[in-house]
C-alpha cells in the first residue's frame, strides 16, 4: 500500500531513519536501568514506632491503636495491618492502586505527628518511609576485626561507614545490626541502692540536672562578642564520678559511690554472625526505584574510600551480593535472545536455500528489537526480566512478517515479474494479512492495560516489549524489505527444483482430500478432546507464581522456645550452622550470616528490612557454592530432620533467601498465611487452634506454626495502691524507680553527652547491670522509696538496716529509712503473655504460617481452604482469611484468563471487521484448543508447572497461532472468489501457505529452544510456546482446513454490503 510505494520511491530516508533508530537504540541501552523485575508500585507506607521497655500490651494499646485512629483520616486506604512487639510497633498502610502516593505520604505523616502527641512521654517521632517489594538489601558491607570490639564496631559503622553509605547513588542507609549504639552508662549497683536508701528515679533525677544541655549564650567585653558557654553538660563522662545524688547538707552521695561510669553501649538487643563469629554489618537496600546493578557497581567502588576512614585493624568487605542473581538473569535472557536470533536464520536459510534472502529476514531482527529499545526508554522502562523476555518471545515472530514477504517476492519473481515490481506487488499483496497477524499478536497483550496491582505492573513491559518489536517488524518488513530486496535479491529467478517442501505439500494435498469426507467427525473428536484435556490438564497441573531460579541461597528462621535470652538463642544458631556443614560438608558452604535476636528500640527502621517477632528468633542466609551438586528441596527436609534431633525445642521456618526470590515472594516470608481475626482475642485463638488441627493433616505442608509468640514468659508486678498510699509513693514513684531495673532511662529521660573528638552527641542512660536482676526475689528487694519526702516514715527494725551505711550520718542514723521495697507495695508472680500483638484492620489477629513440599502452591492452596472449611463456621464476629501467596496467585491466574478471554474478543471484533462475517472468525478460532493442550501437554511433560512465565508464553501462542490462521484463511478466501468450491479452497490455502507456516513456526520454535533448555527462569516460557507453537501448526494444516471446508461449504462470495451500487437492481416506478 501507501506505505511500501513511499518507502520505494524514498530509500535514503528510509537508510537515514533507520541508522538514526539504531543510534538512539545504543544510546537507550548506555543509560536504561538494569533490574531484575519492573517498578511493582505496591502502595504501601510503613510507619515504624520504637519505645524501649514497653510491653506488647502498651505498644499495641498507646502507640499502634492511636496511630491508626489517626491514619482513618487519610484517604484511600485499603487496609491497615500491624505487629506490636516489645520495644517496636510496624504498621503497613496498604493504599488503592490508583492513589497518589506522595499525598498519601504527607498525609501519613500529618497524621502520625498529631497522633504522638497523645502517646506516653518519650515517644519520639515515628519513621515513615514508602516501602516497596524492590526495597530490598542488595548485599552486606560487614566489618571486621580481630582486635576491636563489637561496640566499637558499631560506632565506626555508624558514624563512619554509614553516612558514606547514603551517598551512593540509589541506595539507602539503615542502621547497622549485630551491636547496639553508642551510648555513657551509669551501671547502678542494686544493693547499694539499698544500702544508701537511694531509689532508681532518684539517680535519673540527679543526672537530669546534674547533666542539662543549655545554650552557650554571649557577652560583651569590649570589642569582641565572646561566647560563653557554660559546662552545665559535662564535657568529660567521668566528670559524672562526682556528680552528686542528693544536694544539701549532710555527707554526699556521689554517682561513684553508687555504680560505674562507662562508655559503653545500650542494652543489648542481639547478635551478628558472619561465618558463625559475632561482627557487625550494615545492609546495603537499594531504592525501589534505583537499579540493583548501579547500586552494587557504585557501593564497589565506594569501597576503597570506605576502607580508608577505618582504623588499620578493621576491615570491611562486600557480601551476599545479590546483583549476580540479577546480572545472571539478564544475561541468559540476552544469550537465549541472541541463540534465538541466530536458530531462525539456520531454518530460514534451510527452506528458502537462498544466503540473499536470509540475509534480508535476518536483518529485520535486530532492527526490530534495536526499535523496541527505543519504544521501552520513551515509555520509561527499564532493562528487566519481563522486558527481556518480551523481547526474546519476540525474536520467533519477528522473521514472520519478513518471511512472508520474501516467499511471495520469490512467488512473483517466479512468474516472469521484473524485480521492482515482483517486490512491489509481493509486499503489497500481503500488505493486509501481515497487518492482521500483527494486530492479533499485539491484541492478545492489550488486556493487560487493564489488569490492576502487581499483575499489571509485572505484564505491560512485557507487553510494551511485545508491541513495539511487532510494530517494528511490520513497519520494516513495508520499508526495509522491499528496499533490500531491490537492491540484493537477483533479477532474474532460477527455476525452482522440486526439493522437500513439494513433497510434504504433495501430501499435505493427499491427507487433506483424503479425511475431507470424514471432516466433521474428526473435528467434533478433535473439539472434544482438545477441550476436555484442557480442562483435565489445567485442574491437575502444578501452579505457582514465579518458577524457581535455582539459587544456592536459602534463609532459615529459627524459633527457640518463646522469651528466650538472646545469649541462649546463640549457641543455637551455631548449633544449626553446624548441621547444615554436616549435612552439605563445609567445602560447599560459602559463607553464612545471621542475626540473633530483636532490632534496638533506637533503631526500629531495621526491623522494616529484617522482623525479629523477639530475642528469641534469629534469621540465618547460608550461601552454598555454585557448583555444590545439592537439591535444594531435599536439603531442607534433611536439615529440618536433623536440627530435630540436634536441637529439639528449637523450630525452623525456610523464607527465600536470594534478591529474586524475595521480589517474587511480594514480602511474604511463607507461602502459606492463615489470619484468624476478630475483636474477641480469646475466640481468635480457640477457632485458629481447630484450624491448625486440620492444616496438619495436609501432608504438604511444612515448618507448620502459629505466626506470633503467644506464650510469653513475664513477670507481673501488681501495685497495692492502698499499700503504697500509707507508705508515701505513687505508682508513678514505683515505675520510675524500676526503670533502670528493667530497661534505663533512655526513654523516660533524655540526658546527652558530646564526644569532643568525633562532634557526635550520645545519649547518657542509668541503669541497672542486668545480672543483678536475675528473679522475682531481686525485683522484690529493690528500693522504690519516695527519696525526697518531707515526712518521716516510720522506721524499720530488720536486717536491711545497714550500720556501714548509718555511720556516714550524724549520729549514725539514716534520715531516710530503707523502706519501702517492691515487696512492700507489690505482688511481683510469674506468668505468661501475649508476645506479639498483631491487627488488620483495627482487629486482633493471630496467624498459622507454612511452608510447602513441592511447588504447587494452587493445588496446596486449595487443601489449606478446605481445611479451614472443616473447622466449622468460625464464632460470631470471627473472620478468616488465607493469606500469603494464595490469594496473590488466584488474582494474578485471574487477570490472566481474564486477560485472555478478552483477548479473544478483542481479536473477534478485529477479524469480523475485515472479513464482515462470523463464519471466518469461527474458522480462525478453532485453533486455539490445540494451541492451550499444546501449552499444558509439553508443561506436564516436562514437569513444569504453570506460573506467570509459562502463561505469557501460553498468550504468545494464541497470538501467534492466531497469525497463522488468518494467513491461510485469506488466502483460502481469495481462492474461493476465483471460482473454487470451499473444499478446494481449503486445501489449496493450506498448500500455498504451509512453506511461510512452517518457516515461521519452525523458526520461532528454534528460537524458543535455548531458552527451554536453560535452568533459568524463562524457561518455562520457551517450553510453553514450543509446545503450542507446534501444535498450533498441526492444527492449522490439518484441522483448520477441515473447519474451512464445513462452515464455508454453503458460504455467499458476495459481501454483506448495503450500498446501493451493490445491491441488486430492482423494478422502477414511474413518476
Amino acid at each position: 500500500m501507501w506505505i511500501v510505494s513511499w518507502a520505494m520511491k524514498r530509500p535514503i530516508t528510509i537508510v537515514a531513519a533507520v541508522i538514526s533508530i539504531v543510534l538512539i537504540a545504543f544510546m537507550s541501552i548506555g543509560s536504561m536501568k538494569r533490574d531484575i523485575f519492573p517498578d511493582l508500585k505496591v502502595p504501601a507506607i510503613y510507619v515504624i514506632q520504637g519505645y524501649g521497655g514497653m510491653s506488647p500490651q502498651q505498644m499495641e494499646g498507646y502507640i499502634t491503636s492511636t496511630y491508626e485512629m489517626f491514619f482513618l483520616y487519610v484517604p484511600g486506604i485499603e487496609h491497615m495491618e500491624s505487629q506490636s512487639i516489645q520495644n517496636l510497633t510496624l504498621i503497613k498502610v496498604f493504599f488503592q492502586p490508583d492513589t497518589d502516593m506522595a499525598s498519601a505520604m504527607a498525609a501519613i505523616v500529618a497524621m502520625a505527628n498529631r497522633a504522638t502527641s497523645l502517646m506516653p512521654h518519650g515517644t519520639y517521632n515515628p519513621f515513615v518511609l514508602r516501602f516497596d517489594a524492590g526495597s530490598l538489601p542488595v548485599g552486606q558491607l560487614v566489618l571486621a576485626s580481630k582486635t576491636k570490639t563489637v561496640k566499637e564496631l558499631e560506632d565506626l559503622a555508624y558514624t563512619r561507614i554509614r553516612p558514606m553509605l547514603a551517598t551512593v547513588p540509589g541506595a539507602e542507609a539503615p542502621p547497622p545490626f549485630g551491636g547496639n549504639i553508642r551510648s555513657i552508662v551509669i551501671s547502678v549497683d542494686a544493693d547499694k541502692l539499698r544500702r544508701y536508701n537511694i531509689s532508681g528515679d532518684e539517680v535519673i533525677k540527679a543526672l537530669e540536672s546534674g547533666n542539662k544541655v543549655l545554650p552557650s549564650g554571649n557577652v560583651r567585653t569590649g570589642d569582641y562578642l565572646r561566647i560563653a558557654p557554660v559546662n552545665s553538660d559535662l564535657p568529660d563522662i567521668h566528670q559524672l564520678d562526682y556528680l552528686p545524688i542528693r544536694t544539701g547538707h549532710g555527707p554526699q552521695i556521689f554517682m561513684k559511690d553508687i555504680g560505674v561510669v562507662e562508655d559503653s553501649s545500650d542494652i543489648l538487643a542481639g547478635y551478628a554472625l558472619f561465618q558463625g563469629h559475632r561482627t557487625v554489618y550494615i545492609p546495603a537496600v537499594k531504592r525501589a526505584d534505583a537499579s540493583t546493578v548501579s547500586v552494587v557497581d557504585a557501593l564497589q567502588a565506594a569501597l576503597a574510600r570506605m576502607k580508608s576512614v577505618l582504623p588499620k585493624d578493621v576491615d570491611i568487605s562486600y557480601e551476599f551480593d545479590q546483583s549476580k542473581y540479577v546480572r545472571e538473569a539478564i544475561e541468559n535472557v540476552f544469550h537465549e535472545g541472541l541463540l534465538g536470533t541466530i536458530l531462525p536464520g539456520l531454518m530460514i536459510l534451510l527452506f528458502l536455500k537462498d544466503l540473499r534472502s536470509t540475509l534480508i529476514v535476518v536483518t529485520t531482527i535486530p532492527l526490530s528489537l534495536l526499535s523496541a529499545i527505543v519504544g521501552l526508554n520513551l515509555t520509561g522502562q527499564t532493562f528487566n526480566l519481563q522486558t527481556l523476555s518480551g523481547l526474546a518471545l519476540s525474536i520467533g515472530i519477528l522473521v514472520d512478517e519478513a518471511t512472508v514477504c520474501i516467499e511471495n517476492i520469490h512467488n512473483h519473481l517466479a512468474a516472469r515479474e521484473p524485480l521492482s515490481r515482483a517486490v512491489y506487488n509481493a509486499c503489497v499483496e500481503t500488505m493486509v494479512p501481515r497487518l492482521l497477524a500483527m494486530l492479533s499478536v499485539v491484541a492478545v497483550f492489550i488486556p493487560s492495560f487493564f489488569m490492576t496491582g502487581i499483575t499489571r505492573e509485572l505484564f505491560i513491559p512485557l507487553s510494551l516489549a511485545v508491541g513495539f518489536a511487532m510494530v517494528a517488524s511490520t513497519t520494516l518488513a513495508s520499508t526495509v524489505v522491499p528496499i533490500m530486496a531491490v537492491w540484493i535479491l537477483k533479477a532474474e529467478h532460477k527455476e525452482a527444483k522440486r526439493d522437500f517442501m513439494d513433497v510434504l505439500k504433495d501430501a499435505l494435498g493427499g491427507i487433506l482430500k483424503m479425511i475431507l469426507p470424514i471432516g466433521p467427525v474428526i473435528v467434533g473428536v478433535y473439539l472434544l478432546v482438545a477441550v476436555s484435556g484442557v480442562i483435565f490438564l489445567y485442574d491437575n497441573i502444578a501452579k505457582e507464581m514465579f518458577p524457581d531460579n535455582g539459587s544456592k541461597q536459602f534463609r532459615v528462621r529459627v524459633s527457640a522456645p518463646t522469651g528466650m535470652r538472646v545469649e541462649a538463642l546463640e549457641t543455637r544458631v551455631l548449633r544449626i550452622l553446624d548441621e547444615v556443614k554436616a549435612e552439605v560438608g563445609a567445602d560447599n558452604v560459602e559463607k553464612t550470616l545471621g542475626y540473633a535476636g530483636q532490632q534496638p528500640p533506637m533503631f526500629p527502621i531495621s526491623s522494616a528490612f529484617l522482623w525479629t517477632a523477639g530475642p528469641h528468633q534469629a534469621v540465618l542466609d547460608v550461601q552454598l557454592k555454585e557448583d555444590s551438586k545439592v537439591n535444594m528441596t531435599t536439603l531442607k527436609d534433611k536439615l529440618r530432620e536433623r536440627c530435630r534431633k540436634a536441637v529439639p525445642d528449637t523450630i525452623l521456618s525456610f523464607e527465600p533467601g536470594d534478591l529474586v526470590s524475595q521480589i517474587m515472594n511480594l514480602g511474604s516470608p511463607t507461602p502459606i498465611k492463615v489470619q484468624v481475626m476478630g475483636p474477641n482475642m480469646v475466640a481468635n485463638k480457640l477457632f485458629a487452634k481447630k484450624i491448625l488441627a486440620e492444616l496438619k493433616k495436609i501432608p504438604k505442608l511444612r515448618d507448620l506454626q502459629w505466626g506470633q509468640p503467644l506464650d510469653y514468659p513475664s513477670v507481673q508486678i501488681d501495685i497495692d495502691r492502698e499499700k503504697a498510699g500509707q507508705l508515701g509513693v505513687t505508682p508513678e514513684d514505683i515505675g520510675m524507680s524500676l526503670q533502670p531495673a528493667f530497661f534505663s532511662s533512655r526513654f523516660v529521660n533524655l540526658s546527652l553527652w558530646r564526644d569532643k573528638d568525633s562532634g557526635f552527641s550520645y545519649q547518657v542512660q542509668v541503669q541497672v547491670p542486668q545480672d543483678q536482676i536475675r528473679s522475682k526475689e531481686d525485683i522484690e528487694k529493690f528500693p522504690t522509696m519516695k527519696s525526697r519526702k518531707s515526712i518521716e516514715m516510720a522506721e524499720y527494725q530488720d536486717r536491711l538496716e545497714d550500720p556501714e551505711t548509718n555511720k556516714y550520718y550524724p549520729d549514725h542514723k539514716t534520715l531516710r529509712p530503707q523502706h519501702p521495697l517492691i515487696s512492700d507495695v507489690a505482688k511481683v508472680q510469674y506468668g505468661t503473655t501475649d508476645g506479639e500483638f498483631d491487627r488488620y484492620n483495627m482487629m486482633r489477629m493471630v496467624s498459622l504460617t507454612a511452608n510447602l513440599s513441592g511447588d504447587d502452591l494452587g493445588r496446596v492452596g486449595e487443601s489449606v481452604k478446605q481445611a479451614v472449611r472443616r473447622a466449622g463456621k468460625p464464632p460470631q464476629g470471627v473472620f478468616v482469611d488465607v493469606a500469603g501467596q494464595v490469594p496473590l496467585l488466584e488474582d494474578t491466574f485471574f487477570h490472566l484468563l481474564t486477560g485472555l478471554l478478552l483477548a479473544v474478543v478483542v481479536i473477534t471484533l478485529m477479524l469480523l471487521a475485515y472479513f464482515q462475517t462470523a463464519r471466518v472468525v469461527l474458522i480462525v478460532m478453532s485453533t486455539a484448543p490445540a494451541i492451550l493442550l499444546g501449552v499444558l501437554s509439553i508443561l506436564t511433560i516436562t514437569g513444569t508447572t504453570l506460573n506467570v512465565q509459562s502463561f505469557m508464553g501460553a498468550i504468545m501462542c494464541i497470538g501467534v497461532g492466531i497469525a497463522n490462521a488468518i494467513l491461510l484463511v485469506v488466502f483460502a478466501e481469495q481462492s474461493r472468489m476465483t471460482g473454487m468450491n470451499a473444499r478446494e479452497a481449503a486445501v489449496h490455502g493450506a498448500q500455498q501457505r504451509m512453506r511461510p507456516i512452517l518457516m515461521t513456526s519452525i523458526a520461532m520454535v528454534a528460537g524458543m529452544i535455548p531458552m527451554a533448555l536453560s535452568a533459568g527462569q524463562s524457561a518455562p516460557l520457551g517450553r510453553a510456546v514450543i509446545g503450542g507453537l507446534t501444535m498450533s501448526t498441526l492444527s492449522v494444516l490439518t484441522i483448520l482446513p477441515l473447519v474451512y471446508a464445513m462452515v464455508q461449504a454453503k458460504a455467499s462470495i458476495k459481501l454483506p454490503s448495503v450500498h446501493p451500487d451493490d445491491l441488486p437492481q430492482g423494478p422502477t416506478h414511474d413518476a
